[in-house]
């Protein structure tokens, strides 16, 4: 692994140093936050598309797969859109023995509890989002979503967030989570709810693995949506490049 930027930091990362903690340091959070700060974390092909076969698993690498799980085991809650989740197979966070290292050291909650986003009431309360999981589950969603189905989540132990009338708000849905104390927000996707996050204009880092293969297709892109009244400007963070030919960005907010 090489670091390509920047390239006067103080902490090098090289080929020695490949394994998942010397990556720590590019994916730290910022100390001391007093709001929610949005970190999306996705991976795309070469010419752009967010999946293979209907799914990023034909994108990932080892690699990328060790940077999602050291953002996940710094981050409060893991947020997520309910297509993915459900088309993922998404589950409860698990433990691992450096996971509950890390998070101790950070002085982080035992696990992160995901957080699914679903306005419509797509998750079934037999979900493994719900039923195979360690931290509670939260479940973003609507006023117009079905009573029924918020009633029986929330029998079902998931913390039941009303946030919009027809859509998810993300500006609500951020104050929800961060009066709960839950301020590291690591968003795995999908592009429905990152294009909703940036049209409210409220992320604040994008962290992009480069894979390197042309999947042409009809894939989307990483964001999807109406888009934003005026582009939001990023600064490069860091870039990496792993000896696989995969490359690690991360941009933050531009300064305004």
């Amino acid at each position: 692994m090489h670091q390509l930027w920047p390239t006067s930091a103080t902490k090098q990362v090289d080929s020695a140093l490949s394994d998942v903690d010397s990556l720590e340091w590019f994916y730290s959070y910022p100390a001391a936050l007093s709001r929610p700060w949005v970190r999306v974390n996705f991976v795309s092909s070469l010419d752009g598309a967010v999946a293979v076969h209907g799914s990023s698993r034909g994108l990932s690498s080892p690699t990328d797969q060790r940077v999602l799980g050291l953002i996940r085991d710094l981050s409060d809650v893991v947020l997520v859109g309910a297509g993915t989740a459900l088309a993922e197979g998404y589950r409860g966070v698990r433990r691992t023995e450096v996971r509950s290292r890390r998070r101790g050291e950070h002085g982080l909650s035992e696990l992160p509890p995901i957080a699914v986003v679903s306005s419509s009431g797509s998750v079934p309360v037999d979900s493994p989002l719900i039923t195979d999981t360690i931290a509670t589950p939260i479940v973003l969603t609507s006023s117009n979503a079905p009573r029924q189905w918020r009633s029986e989540l929330s029998d079902a132990g998931a913390d039941v967030i009303v946030a919009g009338t027809d859509e998810v708000d993300p500006a609500t849905a951020l104050r929800e989570l961060g009066e709960r104390g839950l301020y590291r927000i690591g968003c795995e996707g999908g592009p429905e709810l990152f294009g909703s996050l940036i049209a409210a204009d409220v992320v604040d880092e994008l962290c992009l693995t480069i894979s390197p293969l042309l999947a042409g297709g009809q894939a989307g892109r990483i964001a999807a949506g109406d888009g934003a009244g005026t582009p939001r400007g990023m600064r490069l963070l860091s870039a990496l490049h792993v000896d696989d030919s995969v490359l690690l960005l991360r941009y933050g907010r531009a300064p305004e």
